[in-house]
């Protein structure tokens, strides 16, 4: 006689409790699982930091970080009111680069670096985008004008100064 197994136990136990109905009416029952037909071997990482309101560019290296950062400027400082915040944020961005450039380096490979930004370049780009922002603003709630708009006349700079 032999002893029964772990995994007859198990069997025999699942067979009485479909026999009393146990698995009866319960939710999904009789559709397929899902998940199966996935093969991504990250799934469940995914699903986790989905589930927890992650977001996957905050698990890259810091360099690759400030990649992404510079990648979008100036358009997303367009956003910031005031010219002292914007060049704030550039030299802050600036001063992040600066200290990834002094960290150590392990390995043969020379590591990615990013290029500093020109603080007034930028600037300067910021101020444009923005006046597009406004102009964009002012056409989006305006109709068709009525009469078609002159430019003023221009005089030249040295005509304007003897004017005074």
């Amino acid at each position: 006689m032999s002893v029964p197994s772990h995994g007859d136990r198990v069997e025999k136990q699942i067979r009485e409790a479909t026999e009393r109905g146990e698995f009866d009416n319960l939710p999904g029952a009789g559709q397929p699982l899902r998940g199966l037909a996935d093969r991504d071997p990250d799934w469940w990482v995914k699903k986790m930091m989905a589930r927890e309101g992650l977001d996957a560019a905050d698990a890259l290296p810091p360099v690759m970080q400030l990649r992404r950062e510079v990648a979008g400027y100036p358009e997303s400082l367009v956003d910031e009111a005031r010219e002292d915040n914007v060049r704030e944020l550039l030299r802050d961005f600036n001063a992040r680069v600066l200290d990834e450039r002094r960290r150590p380096v392990f390995g043969r490979h020379s590591p990615p670096v990013v290029a500093t930004v020109d603080v007034e370049e930028m600037v300067a780009r910021w101020r444009e985008l923005r006046v597009q922002g406004v102009e964009q603003d002012v056409t989006d709630g305006v109709t068709a004008p009525t009469e078609p708009v002159t430019p003023p006349s221009r005089r030249s700079w040295w005509r304007r100064l003897l004017r005074r």
